[in-house]
């Protein structure tokens, strides 16, 4: 069969949801232009609005596409050219931005990685890539110096998170971290981004932009929890159809309302969602280097964002943070969780501190996967429903499947969710093997991509998630969804976080085990105790816990969601504090 013969055999797919938008709304076209021009469009419309805020220095539209194009230039002189691939590895600092754009103007990819990666990590992405050029932070000097041998890295570029500070900022920066890292030699390779920059000095070239929705923008990173990290690539369209996505859902945001990008750029949600859309809609993205949870009180106070996106481990240090009692959250208008479920009862508590401290926002959820550019779906102002990740995002469509014959499930019946988007990745890099396994055609003569995520799908069209597929337990030949089981637990009042995995049982095949936080104040073999006796009302039995541990925090990956690998390698039973 012939892929015309494909396209011609194309159904209609069921779209409950489609009632809560316009027409208008739900065929978006996309432009053919690139992430460049898409903010430079901004620029001109908006030129002295600010662009960003890096810890407390505003920089407008007009300044930051001046530091777009010099470095626009010193890449071409360094001769990047369309294809071309540059690995970032940075924090949320104005250059990773500044440098993604400049690439982008150029044809050229950015591939972004966690600063910090293990070397091997780095060196990995980097050869897998064939990044010509690696931008690093300046203190990681020893680990590049391992990371580059055996590449094909012509120069590195090391940024100080201090070249963007102001003044007064930038010497105590610099005083602070006297002798604490190795500096880098300055020579030809290794060189700053000062010397980098100024490679455009005196340069009277144009470049013009003459690439379109169709090329590749960026690389990122997923399926590091389950198994060895994949490059995903994604193109230009992906992130303007994410602007334009927003632009209908962020109804009640204005021109010169602001994001904290505390998401880092390394992730979809971060860089689409918090940073790239954030500006190029008008907005201010908040730029936030390194998060720190027990001053969320100055931060907030600082800058005084309408908008918060963030795991839920985000809010839940917001919630606990006790020098924030008394904050006032009136100029908050959205706060959204992504990344990771958002369980019942952490909605809950959040929603009603909102209201305890002046705000009408209403924690919601979203939901996606960096094969999609993150925000797949999302529940949004009167359009959610409470537990909900919300509906499919105008242009996007989502089925539940049953996992073993791939037919459509019936509402309100668990399966595999499954995603159809203009926003999919082109595949896998160099890994046809693993990008065939996501990307299937099915019979309705569509492309679909299988999340690994079980979840279901009400009349309305809203999607309700019931954790990972590989998250599933059975126990005695009953499906136990941990998520629920997490959910009960969470509603606890003494409970701040709750984690169940699956461990081996020698006749059950897998039995729960959680791991609990409690809030602070609550200790004691009583609470314990309390705890269980909840669990035993609230739970059918196959459902409940083999063990309870209780730990004073749990691990998490690099962008913040709870390492369930770590969890499910510790097979102790003894409680810990």
């Amino acid at each position: 069969m012939s892929i015309f013969d494909i396209f011609r055999k194309r159904k209609e797919i069921p779209a409950p949801w489609s009632k809560y938008y316009t027409d208008e709304e739900l065929n978006i076209k996309i432009p053919n232009i690139s992430l460049y021009k898409q903010i430079s469009k901004t620029a001109n419309k908006y030129p002295n609005n600010i662009a960003y805020r890096y810890l407390g220095k505003n920089v407008s539209y007009k300044k930051f596409i001046k530091q777009i194009d010099k470095a626009a230039i010193s890449f071409k002189k360094m001769n990047i050219k369309k294809g071309d691939v540059v690995t970032f590895c940075l924090p949320n600092i104005p250059e990773v931005l500044i440098g993604f754009y400049a690439l982008n103007k150029l044809g050229a990819i950015a591939n972004m990685v966690h600063p910090l990666s293990a070397e091997e990590e780095i060196k990995e992405s980097v050869i897998a890539t064939k990044s010509k050029y690696l931008v690093m932070v300046d203190m990681f000097y020893d680990k590049v110096k391992n990371s580059i041998r055996g590449t094909k890295v012509r120069n590195v570029i090391f940024v100080s998170p201090s070249n963007s500070m102001k003044l007064f900022l930038k010497i105590g920066y610099k005083i602070i971290n006297i002798g604490k890292y190795k500096k880098y030699p300055k020579n030809d390779f290794f060189i700053s981004w000062e010397k980098f920059i100024r490679k455009s000095n005196f340069s009277k070239e144009v470049i013009v932009d003459k690439f379109g929705k169709d090329t590749p923008a960026v690389i990122l990173h997923s399926g590091g929890t389950s198994g060895k990290p994949k490059n995903v690539v994604l193109q230009n369209r992906a992130f303007i159809m994410a602007v334009m996505q927003e632009s209908v859902c962020l109804k009640y945001l204005n021109v010169g309302d602001s994001c904290l990008a505390i998401m880092p750029n390394f992730h979809g949600f971060g860089l689409s969602v918090c940073m790239h859309s954030v500006m190029t809609l008008g907005f201010t993205s908040i730029l936030v280097p390194q998060f720190d949870a027990k001053k969320f009180d100055i931060l907030f106070k600082k800058n005084r964002p309408t908008v918060v996106l963030g795991v839920p481990t985000l809010f839940e240090a917001l919630i606990s943070n006790n020098n924030i009692k008394n904050l006032d959250l009136s100029f908050l208008k959205y706060a959204i969780s992504g990344g990771d479920m958002l369980n019942k009862a952490l909605e809950d508590k959040v929603n009603k501190y909102f209201e305890e401290h002046n705000s009408n926002a209403k924690i919601t959820q979203g939901y996606g996967m960096t094969e999609a550019l993150a925000a797949v779906c999302l529940g949004i102002g009167d359009v959610n429903k409470s537990g909900s990740i919300g509906i499919p995002l105008p242009g996007n469509y989502i089925k539940i499947i049953d996992p073993a014959t791939r037919k459509t499930n019936p509402y309100n019946k668990v399966g595999e969710i499954c995603i159809n988007t203009k926003a999919l990745m082109m595949g896998y890099l160099n890994n046809e093997a693993e990008t065939n396994e996501a990307l299937q055609i099915h019979d309705d003569g569509h492309v679909w991509l299988h999340s690994g995520d079980l979840g279901y799908m009400d009349e309305d069209g809203f999607i309700f998630c019931k954790g990972r597929l590989k998250r599933m337990l059975i126990t005695s030949g009953y499906n136990v969804y941990p998520s629920h089981i997490e959910e009960v637990i969470q509603s606890h009042p003494a409970v701040l976080q709750c984690t169940v995995v699956g461990v081996p049982h020698p006749y059950k095949q897998e039995v729960p085990k959680a791991f609990i936080v409690l809030k602070e104040g609550y200790h004691g073999l009583f609470i314990k105790a309390e705890i269980k006796d909840y669990c035993k009302k609230n739970l059918a039995k196959y459902m409940m816990p083999h063990d309870f541990v209780y730990r004073k925090s749990l691990p998490k990956t690099k962008i913040g969601k709870v390492d369930f690998k770590k969890l499910e390698s510790d097979i102790g039973l003894d409680d810990e504090e």
